[in-house]
């Protein structure tokens, strides 16, 4: 076995290999603290046929028993990936696609397994320089390898690798992928950071990454396997000119049209007459190799007008923002609802407020949990002209959702001031860019029509690059097609206060410090403007939710009496329920949560659930119903499960020689509390028309009852 290790974070990092899963192509084992992954990497000897793209496949898995825990439910064993995972998988793959040999398609699956989980330390960066590690010895042409760290910002010091219990009161969680020349990827979110401390972060990672990237460095002098040879998709030189010379006097009149629909309908006009006459005149070239021909002329012809004329595919110069449209209360009977429209990206958004039993519950390594707001997004392919099936939610889908509910976490209200369940859903009409960003700007528009008094408004921008020598132009608010021929797609989220979330990819082996600074303040300024459009629709939250929405009062009580209000069974609360058609939730601490649309009904439950927790007092006066009676008293029940008694000489003025004689079982009275003694027990005095009953000369002195006369008979 081969095992190579450092000091990071004030932890022991080790990567060892050549012990176990020996058949792939590579395979490492990553440790950190406790936590411990395994990382496999295997490519495919064929190469598929008319393939563009390297087909790279990541799968991240959770194992229970990496905890010593059994899952939960009726099948006892993993079943389809949990959000984490999917996430996970997407963190893993981002940063190490842009890193294979250029025209390297042969498929390459990477799998990284969780085989021990410490709690304190996430899976997910070891997860990163396992798989970069697992690639590099192999091998598969992967020649540059990453290393990544996690950062916190705890008391304004930047944190490296934080605990998970550190990240609940840190302000910063940002992950940040690198080469040893700069970075590749970065996500996280953030409570309103500046972009100084981000950019701070980032540089203070790299720092780190540096040493992780060398550490792998040693471990393939160790134990590297030599790059296999392998055939590499290239464009031939002859077929890239006869197509160039063909389209070079149509495609940038085509490339410039505004409209998305009517430019891909001409790109795709021109691509036919184009192969139609290149056919004609030879068989020495397939459709599929004119088509890459075309694309890359057209993916050239969008970078060229860019790094030259400083214009974009819509006439925008790199600083300019789409135009922007916002409808608040869009639907009628949705808690909130906003249509958020930039340029040719629309996305509907509706919030619905729920009471803590809609909370979404989740297990994972680090047990079991409730998420109380959601975001999700969809995606449907009429958003772009498609037809195709409508399945589940796809890794993208996942993915996006994440990053908007991230952006939109930090400007939540604390769920003591404001108890309900959260749910955004984003449904994209139209996509043209930037859907994830529409989301955010939508999703805030969304919360402050449904009356959610969210801590300030978001807005969200997606920031694109394009660098070629010494040319470096940052482009605000991209399209799709910019997304696809440039060289980054950096996605900010934030308030006028700071960034909320982020997410940077790169089609690049890497990008400087001065690049990423520059693309922050550009998507601040860009951020801003759109802030003061969203906030000429909707300035503030409304004042009250939505009539619609359900009512939730809280109600603290001692939590010794949280039985009480169950009852055997759970009998007490389920009458209470039935009675009033309420929703009633308790937590172990005695927060009792009481959500219904009725106010009336809501403030019953309150009362009867006062009455059941509620403590006699001395001096208060209750409506009560006698119990029982005896020959020297009767007793009445005050609150429930609590009785009184109220002595024979305090039911009337006149002399009474049997309780009976005045008063029944199943009387209501109205009694005052005299007196708790020593023991507990509780003397009453009967009220009628607001006085007291009884002879005044007993009424002076306090009742005595014999210990055995105190009891119910």
């Amino acid at each position: 076995m081969f095992s190579v290790e450092i000091e990071i974070g004030g932890k022991k990092l080790s990567i060892s290999s050549g012990k176990i899963a020996k058949q792939a192509d590579g395979a490492v084992t990553v440790r950190y603290g406790d936590t411990v992954i395994l990382a496999t990497a295997v490519a495919a000897d064929t190469l598929p046929e008319n393939i563009d793209m390297l087909p790279l496949t990541v799968d991240y898995r959770e194992k229970i028993s990496a905890v010593g825990k059994i899952p939960g439910g009726y099948i006892k064993r993993e079943g389809r990936p949990t959000e984490k995972e999917i996430l996970t998988s997407r963190l893993i793959d981002r940063p190490i696609r842009p890193l294979f040999v250029d025209g390297f398609f042969n498929e390459v699956q990477v799998i990284v397994s969780v085989l021990s989980a410490d709690g304190e330390n996430d899976p997910d960066i070891l997860s990163i320089i396992g798989a970069s590690a697992a690639l590099f010895i192999s091998d598969i042409p992967f020649v540059k390898p990453i290393g990544s760290v996690r950062i916190g910002l705890i008391d304004d010091n930047l944190i490296l690798n934080p605990t998970m219990a550190q990240l609940e009161t840190s302000k910063l969680d940002i992950v940040v992928a690198g080469t040893f020349d700069g970075v590749v990827m970065v996500e996280g979110k953030a409570s309103e950071v500046s972009e100084e401390t981000l950019i701070n972060a980032i540089d203070f990672a790299h720092n780190e990454i540096k040493k992780i990237i060398e550490l792998q460095n040693h471990l393939r002098e160790l134990c590297g396997k030599v790059k296999r040879e392998v055939q590499l998709i290239t464009l031939n030189d002859e077929l890239y000119n006869k197509v160039k010379d063909y389209v070079s006097g149509k495609i940038l009149d085509v490339i410039t049209i505004p409209q998305k629909l009517k430019r891909q309908d001409a790109l795709k006009e021109l691509y036919k007459e184009t192969a139609q006459n290149i056919l004609s005149e030879t068989d020495k070239f397939t459709e599929f190799e004119i088509k890459q021909a075309f694309q890359k002329i057209e993916k050239n012809t969008v970078r060229r007008i860019i790094l030259d004329k400083g214009l974009r595919c819509d006439g925008r110069t790199p600083f300019d923002i789409r135009p922007i449209s916002c409808e608040v209360g869009f639907l009628p009977r949705t808690h909130g609802s906003a249509l958020f429209t930039r340029g040719e990206t629309q996305s509907l958004v509706i919030t619905t407020l729920g009471s803590s039993g809609d909370a979404q519950k989740l297990e994972g390594l680090a047990g079991e949990f409730a998420k109380t707001f959601m975001l999700h997004y969809n995606f449907p392919p009429f958003s772009v002209g498609e037809c195709r099936p409508v399945r589940g939610p796809g890794r993208r889908e996942i993915g996006h959702g994440i990053l908007a509910e991230r952006a939109l976490q930090a400007i939540m209200p604390d769920p003591t001031d404001f108890p309900y369940i959260v749910r955004i859903v984003s449904d994209i009409l139209e996509s043209n860019g930037s859907s994830s960003m529409a989301s955010v700007c939508g999703g805030t528009l969304s919360l402050m029509d449904a009356g959610v008094p969210i801590k300030s408004p978001v807005a969200g921008i997606a920031m694109g690059l394009v660098v070629e020598d010494d040319k470096v132009v940052i482009l605000s608010d991209i399209l799709g097609s910019e997304d696809s021929a440039g060289d980054m797609d950096f996605k900010v989220a934030g308030t006028k206060y700071g960034i909320t979330a982020f997410q940077m990819d790169l089609k690049v082996e890497s990008i400087t410090k001065e690049i990423m600074e520059k693309a922050l303040y550009q998507a601040k300024e860009g951020r801003f403007k759109i802030l003061d459009t969203m906030l000429n629709t909707l300035s503030a939250p409304r004042e009250s939710i939505s009539e619609y929405a359900p009512r939730i009062i809280t109600l603290q009580i001692d939590p010794d009496k949280i039985g009480i209000v169950i009852g055997p069974g759970g009998k007490t609360i389920k009458k209470i329920i039935e009675e009033t058609k309420v929703t009633i939730d308790i937590d172990d601490s005695g927060l009792v949560n009481i959500a219904s649309t009725d106010k009336i009904a809501a403030e019953e439950a309150i009362r009867q659930i006062k009455r059941l927790t509620a403590d006699v007092e001395i001096g208060q006066i209750y409506d009560g119903v006698v119990k029982s009676v005896t020959d020297f008293g009767a007793f009445v029940e005050v609150l429930p499960g609590k009785d009184g008694m109220i002595h024979v000489s305090r039911l009337s003025e006149q002399r009474v020689r049997k309780a009976s004689d005045v008063i029944s079982i199943g009387d209501k009275v109205t009694v005052r509390v005299m007196e708790i003694d020593e023991r507990g027990r509780v003397n009453l005095e009967l009220i009628i028309d607001g006085k007291p009953v009884g002879r005044s000369e007993r009424r002076e002195r306090k009742p005595h009852h014999d210990d055995d006369r105190h009891s119910r008979s």
